[in-house]
């Protein structure tokens, strides 16, 4: 049947010009998400000059790497997921490490080669996900789920969220204005919006604050420092069409004990992501084409999007949103989004007009995405009814919050010559994981909790 319920599920029936406007508006579901990730990590990557990153992890390259990154997962899920990958905030704290550390070879280490060492952890952290592929295909999704449950995988969540609070603080200072603006309007639009309006408060909190920007800009008015609020000469300099400034990764072990493990959450991310989407079309996309399919699929566009200086991608609960919104569950329309994703990427001019976005406005948004990605890891224990009063879940938790909020500096340890140092959120999730296997009492099982399963996601 091509509807049912209303649902449509080949969307060439509605003709090219709708199908071209919903592929805009996935687009547009993902874009404010996708493109505050580089303005971030470009954000922690900074000079002793004060220059900024030159080369990857760019609106540019990211915008390239999602599209691309989607497509692939529509090939490794034999085209029948309707899922759109964007950059993932999960490994916000790992760029952050890495662009502080400064012992070993990232001695007065340039902020490009910082971030390519970080897209070389990148891609191991894609990788990883093939071996969870693999070992799911191998002996079952429930046995593999029983080592991940919701005890470990939320409160590493809420790690992430909480690591980073700092830096939304430091952001948000430079103009508190501007930045209770954008946080204002992404809480009007998340709670009264309507339609696609409510599916997009992020990109609607940075339009409505930068165009507050303009106007003050406009007006005079200048940062409490004395600063200008915009600064447009990039956007003169800048052409039309462009290839995209990729970087290719380099590899350090430090690096990839930083990247790696924040793999983890990102995992159980996907399979909460998966679920909500097949709970949203009616199907069972864990069954068919499988979890180890839609894993892979992701893996490849994250060690892809890493080889090429981009950063992780990730299933996006935002165009999940769409789909709920439209009812148009053909998977063709996500890619129609892919393809102009792809095709925005070789305009610089849009790259320039993004990186004028002030520290103040990210700052804002940043309040309340930080936020919400440790309220998230929250609503992962609570929506899977994990018992508190039970001892051993508070020790595993205890544990993991004292681990990854407490080793600020993380633990370095020298391997023969080379020095490496595991960071807090590593050390949380193999201590998380640790425990949960030797501690007797685990009766975790995936599947009997759906909504549970289906609320893991970092962009729900």
């Amino acid at each position: 049947m091509n509807q049912t319920d209303g649902a449509v599920r080949n969307a060439r029936t509605l003709g090219i010009p709708r199908m071209l406007l919903l592929g805009l508006q996935h687009m547009f579901a993902m874009f404010g998400a996708t493109i505050l990730v580089p303005i971030l990590v470009n954000s922690y990557f900074v000079d002793a000059t004060g220059e900024p990153l030159t080369k990857g992890l760019t609106v540019s390259i990211t915008l390239f790497c999602a599209g691309a990154g989607t497509l692939l997962f529509h090939v490794c899920s034999k085209f029948k997921v309707p899922a759109f990958l964007g950059s993932s905030f999960a490994f916000l704290g790992g760029f952050a490490t890495i662009a502080n550390l400064n012992t070993g070879i990232y001695t007065n280490m340039s902020a490009n080669e910082k971030a390519a060492y970080a897209c070389g952890g990148i891609v191991v952290a894609g990788l990883l996900y093939l071996v969870l592929a693999l070992i799911i295909k191998m002996i079952g999704v429930k046995r593999v789920m029983r080592y991940l449950p919701p005890v470990v995988t939320g409160p590493v969540i809420i790690c992430i969220g909480l690591s980073l609070a700092g830096s939304a603080i430091n952001n948000a200072s430079t103009n508190w204005f501007l930045a209770v603006i954008a946080l204002a309007v992404i809480v009007i639009f998340n709670i009264w919006g309507k339609g696609m309006f409510r599916i997009i408060p992020i990109l609607m909190g940075v339009l409505i604050a930068y165009a507050v920007a303009l106007i003050m800009n406009s007006c005079g008015i200048k940062n409490p420092d004395g600063s200008a609020i915009l600064q447009f000469a990039s956007i003169g300099s800048a052409g039309w069409v462009g290839l995209p400034n990729f970087q290719l990764c380099k590899f350090d072990l430090t690096a990839i004990l930083v990247m790696a493990p924040i793999s983890i959450a990102t995992m159980m991310e996907h399979v909460g992501d998966i679920s909500a989407i097949s709970a949203t079309v009616g199907e069972k996309f864990i069954a068919d084409p499988g979890l180890h399919r839609t894993l892979t699929g992701d893996g490849l566009a994250t060690a892809f999007a890493g080889l090429i200086g981009g950063p992780a991608n990730t299933t996006y609960g935002e165009n999940t949103g769409v789909l709920e919104l439209s009812k148009v569950y053909d998977p063709a329309v996500i890619r129609l989004a892919a393809v102009f994703a792809i095709i925005i990427s070789f305009i610089p001019k849009v790259s320039a007009v993004i990186s004028t976005m002030p520290a103040s406005i990210i700052g804002g948004v940043s309040f309340m995405l930080y936020g919400m990605i440790s309220a998230i890891g929250v609503r992962n224990v609570v929506e899977n009814k994990v018992d508190l009063t039970n001892s051993r879940n508070l020790i595993i938790m205890a544990v993991i919050f004292v681990c990854g909020l407490g080793f600020s500096n993380g633990i370095t340890f020298r391997v023969g010559s080379a020095s490496i140092t595991l960071t807090a959120l590593a050390i949380a999730a193999i201590a998380g994981i640790l425990l949960n296997i030797i501690l007797p009492g685990n009766d975790y099982e995936f599947g009997v909790n759906e909504r549970g399963d289906e609320h893991r996601g970092l962009h729900q």
